[in-house]
This record gives C-alpha cells, structure tokens and sequence, in this order.
C-alpha cells in the first residue's frame, strides 16, 4: 500500500512558529486552535507533562473538523523548559519573564517538546517527545530586562525564544535545534508514516 501524501494535517496551534515548521514540510495543512484546558497535576514528569497535553491538544480538535474530513492527521505539540526540576511555561508578565531570565543565565537547561499524531479517521494516535540541552550566555540584569522589554519572551516557553533576538543570549545546544523552537521536524517525520503520511515519497 502506498503512502498517502495527499492527506493534510491539521496544526492544533496558533502559534506562527510551529505554522512556519509545519509548512517547510510541504504538505497542505491547516490550523484549528485547541483551546484546551493545559492544567497538569504536581508532581508530573516533563515529558509526561509534554506528550500529556500534546495529546490533549489534538485530540480537542478532533471534534471540530468538518464532517466531510477525508482522514487528516492532527499535531498537537507543547514545549516547557526545565531547570533544577522547575518546570517553566510561558510568563504570566514581565516580572515573571524576567525571573525566569534570571533563572535560566549563565546555565545549561533543558527543553522538552511533545507531538502528538492523532489519525481523524481511526482515532489511532503516537506520541513522543524529545529534549535538547541549552546553554544561555550570562546576562546582567539590564541585560534581562532590555530583552523582556523586547516583547519577544511574552508567549514563550522559558521566556526566549532561540530563532529570533533570543538567538544572541543563546550560548549554544546539544541536541534539536527545532526541538526548542517549539517542534521537532525530524521526530514528527519519523511519526507521520505510521499514519499513512510520508512526508518526502509522494503517490
């Protein structure tokens, strides 16, 4: 049986980063947000926490796709950093994205992302996860606040965000660059085939 490309993906986030991941695949897709709820309980894992609502988010798009889906492939995907045990999200404010700046400098953490395939049609679905170790330069604290004040730590996990200005506070990373980004490509092309999606042999 031959992979089926002409399948879409349906991207479970707004987020224009994994939008721009998703489309360097060039595979037609489309985006449905999630809304779901990424409340975790204490004590979790990271990567129990990672491929726990990375699932959860694709699987909260699968009763909104149209009734005439001809069988797409969900992703959903969810990225946290983790340093001495501290899981860190995305900043509730600035204070709160300058704490973790000041958490994270001048030290090595890590970088946890979940994907989550979810087959519309069967309801089948794989999860995984990958970590890659960062290294952030350090910074004083003027240093800290002229990047919050950026705007650029506002959505972002750990408060940086490595493709763009955060690239310069960045000392350096052992593991997948596209992994802090915010998804792995490499781990979601290994994923997709058992869904019957092929990402570089077409029909």
């Amino acid at each position: 049986m031959k992979e089926k490309r002409h399948r879409r993906i349906v991207l479970a986030s707004t987020s224009p980063r994994r939008q721009e991941l998703i489309a360097s695949l060039r595979i037609p897709f489309t985006v449905i947000p999630s809304e779901a709820d990424e409340t975790t309980p204490p004590g979790w894992s990271p990567d129990q926490i990672v491929e726990s609502l990375a699932l959860r988010k694709a699987e909260a798009v699968l009763p909104k796709l149209a009734a005439d889906d001809e069988g797409s492939v969900i992703v959903g995907s969810d990225t946290i950093v983790v340093v001495d045990d501290h899981v860190l999200g995305k900043p509730k404010d600035q204070a709160d994205a300058a704490r973790m700046l000041s958490m994270l400098q001048g030290r090595s953490h890590l970088v946890y992302t979940g994907v989550a395939c979810v087959d519309s049609l069967t309801g089948s679905h794989l999860v995984a996860h990958r970590k890659t170790i960062v290294k952030m330069k350090s910074l004083s604290e003027e240093m800290v606040w002229a990047y919050v004040q950026s705007g650029e730590p506002a959505d972002k996990a750990g408060s940086y965000a490595i493709q763009g200005l955060g690239a310069t506070i960045v000392d350096g990373i052992e593991g997948d660059y596209f992994n802090v980004v915010g998804l792995p490509l490499s781990l979601l092309a290994d994923m997709l085939p058992e869904l019957g999606m092929n990402v570089l042999i077409a029909d």
